[in-house]
Parts: C-alpha cells; structure tokens; sequence
C-alpha cells in the first residue's frame, strides 16, 4: 500500500498547533516565575498528555516531577533534577520522557497517587499507565533529607531496569497503582475549598498545590464525620520499622534500631532491599508506599534483601500505631480542624532573654490574627491580641515549635473545646482559654 506524504497544510496546522503549545508553556513558566525551568527544554512543561503521547512513540519510561514552584523548601534540589546537574540532565535526556508539572487542576489523582504533602515528588511509569517507581521523601527532618542526586540516579538506573524487562515483570509492579478515587481530578473533590477562584487562569495565588488534595481530604472527612488520627499517618518512613536507609542510595541499609521489627527480624547494615510485599523497590519512597497501604493495627510486611551474594527474606511484624509518628511539617495540617487562624512565631534568643522565663520555654508571639476567617474574629472576640505571648499551655511551660504547638492541638483538641493558655501580655501574665471553633 502507497502511503500517502505528509500533506503541507497539515503540516502547517500542526506546527501553529506546537507553536501555540509552546506559547502557553512559556506564558505559564512566565506567570509562575519558574526559574528552575528556563532553559531546560528537555522537559515538557506542565502536559502530561503530550508526555505520554511522546512515550509512546519512543518507548521510553515517563519521568514525572510534581513542584510547588512558590514553595522554598526542596528549591535547590529542584534546580539541580531540572537542568544543573549534568548526569541527571544526561540521563533524563537519553533515556526518559520527563515532564515537569506544577499544579495539579488536571492531574488523574487515580494515576498519580503518592504523598501530597511533599514539596518535590517524582513518579516514573510506562506509557500504558503502569508504575514503575516514586521518588522523594520528607519527615520533622527536613525537606531534603532524605532526597539526593545520587540516590535518584540510582533509581533511575533501576527504572530503566523495570522498564527494560517490562511486560515479563508486571507481578512485581501490580500494587504500584493505586485504587482508583471516586473523582478524577482535584476540582470535583467535594472538600475542595475556594473552587471557583482556583478554577481560573493558573497564577502563583491560584495553583492546586499538592497539599490542597490532602486539604480536600480532611475537609471531606471532617464533614462526614469520619476524620481520625490513623489517617493522618501517611506514608510512614523506614524508621517506623526500625530501619534506617542510607539517603545517597535508597536501599541500601544503614543502620538497625535495637528491639525494632527490623531488629527482631535479623536484618543488618548492608542488606540492599529489593522487593516489599512482592513489590520491586527503586527508593525509599518505594517502600513508603507499601508501608502507607497497611493498616495501623498488628500487621506484617515481608522484605526481600540481597546480602552479599545471597538473597534474603525477611518478615516483619509491627504493633497497634506502628505509623504515628511526627507529622508537625506537614502543610495539609493546618487545614485540619480546629483552625487555628492564626500566626504564632518563634521568638529571637535576644528577644527571650529579657521575659525571664524559665529555661527551656519556648515563647511564641501572636504575630497574625486572621479575622478574614471565623475562628480568628472569635478567638479575638474571646479576648486574643496580636502582640500576645505563649508561654505556657494546660499549666505547664511551653516546650516546642510553633509546628508542633499546631500539632499538638490537632491530635488533642476539638472543635468545640478551650485550650488553656498562660500569656504575657505587656509583661503580665494572664490565663487565656482558647475557643476552638468551626467557622461559625
């Protein structure tokens, strides 16, 4: 059969269509002020569909980063995955699709399911949907520190490795996907807050950040009445398990906590995990996502490990609320209720000094009372100034970040309740009770 050249007005159409595409790329890229993204033309901006489209042509592993562009934390990791470091440029150019996407109106949360509270993730999948890995990890220990290059090349090696033996390993990739959601993207979430503004042109004070799909979570729950604290133990880190894995790899074991599920199981410093539940592993963040899928009660996971030149297997049995853990630097807390509404900060060594309180008080100074929400103008109705200093709670002093003092009303308080509060208030000390309020 004579197949018929590509005809020169279709070929116009589609260079105006690219063009146009382009454009809108760049308007955003503009309009977001995405630095780390200029001059790194090897990523598609912000169009997953045409980065599967690509895929599919040339058979190779899509690379997807989900960035907060506005959010400081992970900025510098960000710049050296989008364009500065040279081996990572090398590699995504030779052997990925990788598209960069900075909100998440579009995206098929059925598809791209992993932790939302991260401010950098990454998902490499097959053209046909199938997921091949998840790459980023954050705790209490900062943003970064469990990310790095080298432990993302690592995984991008591994990636090729699924995607080189795919179809023939689809068992061990089976449980990447996860459940499909009652609705497909962010916008037709029920508990999505201010749907009409974010449903607008994209700009820096309208994106659907990757938090907000856990802010519609809670929101949901809490209206149904069946918000808890198990499902605020999101994607437990390997520590939970007693097992410390070494950041510039992802598998590798670094360390065993003494007594741990880990430690009871005799797993070692060195064994090299590979499989979690019959899951192949490519990172931490691998090993998270099994963790995340079990419950918070007595339940088991198997590991396979390699050690040395043998293979290792390995069952771990963990205890009732093996997940709790610190989750005061996750931004999809502060949306739970109570709302606090307000900005309480961490006080300067100098500014400390002068108050003589006992040691080891941390103050903190009600910089910002948001009396645009109901819980603000009634915590002021109540009696609550700007300029108030925390310095104790429940009649004890006050011992954390502002972090955890959010934290800790979350897990302990409810809507409805009073929290006690001692106050310095132009150098007097007064008892204060909080009203926790539901907007109303």
């Amino acid at each position: 059969m004579k197949i018929k050249p590509f005809s020169l007005p279709l070929l116009i159409l589609a260079t105006l269509a690219l063009g146009q595409a382009g454009f809108a790329q760049a308007k955003l890229l503009d309009v977001l002020q995405d630095e780390n993204a200029r001059d790194a033309d090897f990523w598609i901006y912000n169009d997953l569909a045409a980065a599967r489209s690509e895929a599919k042509r040339t058979d190779k592993p899509l690379f997807v980063t989900f960035r907060c562009v506005p959010c400081a934390d992970c900025k510098g990791f960000d710049a050296e995955v989008a364009k500065n470091n040279q081996r990572i440029k090398n590699l995504t150019q030779e052997a990925f699709v990788a598209v960069r996407q900075v909100e998440m109106k579009g995206v098929d949360l059925s598809q791209f399911q992993f932790d939302y509270d991260l401010n950098w993730a990454a998902m490499f999948l097959n053209a046909d949907g199938t997921v091949y890995a998840r790459y980023g990890t954050q705790s209490a220990k900062g943003a970064d520190a469990y990310n790095s290059v080298e432990s993302l090349e690592k995984t991008m090696r591994r990636v090729l490795a699924l995607h080189k033996n795919y179809p023939a390993n689809q068992a061990t990739l089976a449980g990447k996907l996860g459940k499909p959601k009652p609705y497909k993207t962010a916008l037709q979430m029920p508990g999505m807050m201010h749907r009409s503004k974010l449903a607008g042109s994209t700009a820096r004070n309208n994106c659907v950040h990757c938090h907000n799909i856990h802010d519609a979570e809670h929101e949901q729950l809490h209206a149904a009445g069946q918000l808890n604290h198990d499902a605020l133990w999101r994607y437990p880190l390997p520590d939970n398990l007693g097992l410390q894995l070494d950041p510039g790899d992802g598998l590798v074991v670094s360390a065993v906590k003494a007594n741990s599920p880990a430690d009871k199981s005799s797993l070692r410093p060195g064994d090299a995990l590979t499989h979690a539940d019959g899951q192949a592993l490519t990172s931490i963040a691998d090993l998270q996502w099994v963790l995340h899928n079990l419950p918070n009660s007595r339940a088991n996971v198997t590991l396979k490990a390699t050690r040395g030149d043998s293979v290792i297997e390995k069952k771990l049995a963990m205890n009732a609320d093996w997940k709790k853990t610190d989750i005061s630097w996750r931004g999809s807390l502060w949306s739970i209720k109570p709302v606090l509404a307000t900005w309480c900060a961490p006080m300067k060594e100098k500014q400390v000094k002068p108050l003589r309180l006992a040691k080891g008080v941390k103050p903190l100074e009600v910089r910002w009372i948001n009396t645009g929400r109901p819980e603000g103008r009634n915590a002021k109705r109540a009696g609550l100034r700007q300029g108030d200093i925390i310095i104790g709670m429940e009649g004890k002093p006050l011992r954390m970040s502002s972090q955890h003092f959010n934290m800790h009303v979350k897990l302990n308080y409810k809507v409805g309740d009073k929290l006690p509060l001692t106050l310095l208030r132009k150098g007097k000390r007064i008892h204060f009770d909080w009203p926790l309020t539901d907007g109303n």
